[in-house]
């Protein structure tokens, strides 16, 4: 009896285990490529895309597999967009407001001039709306679109001569894209659009006079400080840039629902850690930077007025002449202002107290 009852779980613990087997490998197989709008150099903002994929795979067993290619392997970076659209590949890592040529309202999933902190963003596309109303601008394209990493608040870029008023802007040729740009050029600016490759050998060419990309971290690797002494801070444009994870709405439905899952787990993984690094990497290269002789400068009061008004002007003046605008800024603009009054409180009352001056 001992025997036969032995034999039986034999049995059963040996079906379940061919059940198991026949299922994995009946389970779907899905390969994709992803294109990211930046090279494998500026490891923060390209291993956004490679956390990604690693993540997928562990967490599906091997059964969904991403391939993540830097910009230019299969489009430049300024078209990942377009590509996932045409179905070039099923999916990208982007910044939306490289495409406010297509629709404006693409600023607000990145950031946008005296706009919310990478806190603040993350409440309101969570808890406040916003994922859903930008997810109702992608579909436009054909697109699904999930947070994928943010830089938090940015320097103001690197210049080749000392800002000291508002007229020192005048003519000023400055690689600045997006909603930065247009403000930068009511205050008498040039603004240039540069991939980030390209941007040092124009500061040192003086093809540019000035540069802003991203933060200590990054700018270091790029070498602007070679070329450029004088570091502004903050940048108003980018309080916070969140980056994107966007995929062909095609593709999407396509996926089973565990497949699924594991994306959204690891694009909300990928939103969480690229903050925690670039806020462990900045500080140490600030201070290098500092160390070789780069010259920290703020904001004179002045141009930061400037700026505000102008950029209210700007925004205004698109939502009158766009309705999806209009709805997309007119929610994100309420929610910042009630983020706004409750940091002024906690957080501000904080730092303003505990944080050295520089």
């Amino acid at each position: 009896m001992r025997r036969r009852s032995f034999l039986q779980k034999v049995g059963v613990g040996l079906a379940g285990s061919l059940l198991f087997t026949a299922r994995a490998q009946a389970a779907p197989q899905v390969r994709w490529r992803l294109v990211s709008s930046y090279p494998k150099s500026l490891d923060t903002l390209y291993g956004g895309a490679e956390d990604l994929a690693r993540r997928v795979f562990e967490l599906t067993g091997g059964r969904f597999q991403i391939r993540p290619y830097q910009a230019g392997e299969i489009v430049p970076g300024g078209q990942v967009l377009d590509a996932v659209q045409a179905g070039t590949v099923e999916a990208g890592h982007t910044y939306g407001p490289f495409y406010i040529g297509k629709n404006p309202a693409l600023a607000f999933d990145g950031g946008v001039p005296f706009g919310m902190t990478y806190r603040q963003h993350n409440a309101w596309m969570r808890y406040g709306g916003g994922l859903e109303l930008l997810r109702g601008v992608y579909a436009d394209f054909g697109l699904i679109q999930f947070p994928g990493g943010n830089t938090g608040a940015q320097m103001g870029g690197w210049f080749r001569k000392e800002i000291r008023a508002l007229s020192d802007l005048r003519g000023l040729r400055m690689r600045i894209p997006g909603l930065g740009g247009l403000v930068m050029g009511r205050l008498g600016v040039v603004p240039q659009t540069l991939a980030a490759g390209d941007i040092y050998p124009a500061l040192e060419r003086g093809t540019i006079d000035a540069a802003e990309f991203s933060g200590p971290y990054d700018d270091e690797k790029l070498g602007f400080y070679k070329v450029a002494k004088y570091y502004y801070y903050p940048s108003f444009w980018e309080p916070s840039a969140q980056l994107s994870f966007l995929v062909s709405l095609k593709e999407w439905q396509r996926l089973p629902k565990e497949f699924q899952e594991a994306f959204e787990v690891a694009a909300a993984e990928v939103n969480l850690t690229m903050m925690a690094k670039y806020d462990a990497q900045n500080p140490p290269a600030l201070r290098r930077l500092l160390g070789a002789g780069v010259k920290l400068r703020r904001w004179p009061l002045q141009i930061m007025r400037k700026a505000l008004e102008e950029a209210q002007a700007l925004y205004e003046e698109q939502a009158a002449k766009d309705a999806t605008y209009k709805k997309v800024y007119t929610a994100y603009w309420a929610f910042r202002q009630e983020q706004y009054r409750w940091f002024a409180v906690a957080e501000l009352g904080y730092e303003t107290f505990a944080f050295p001056a520089l």
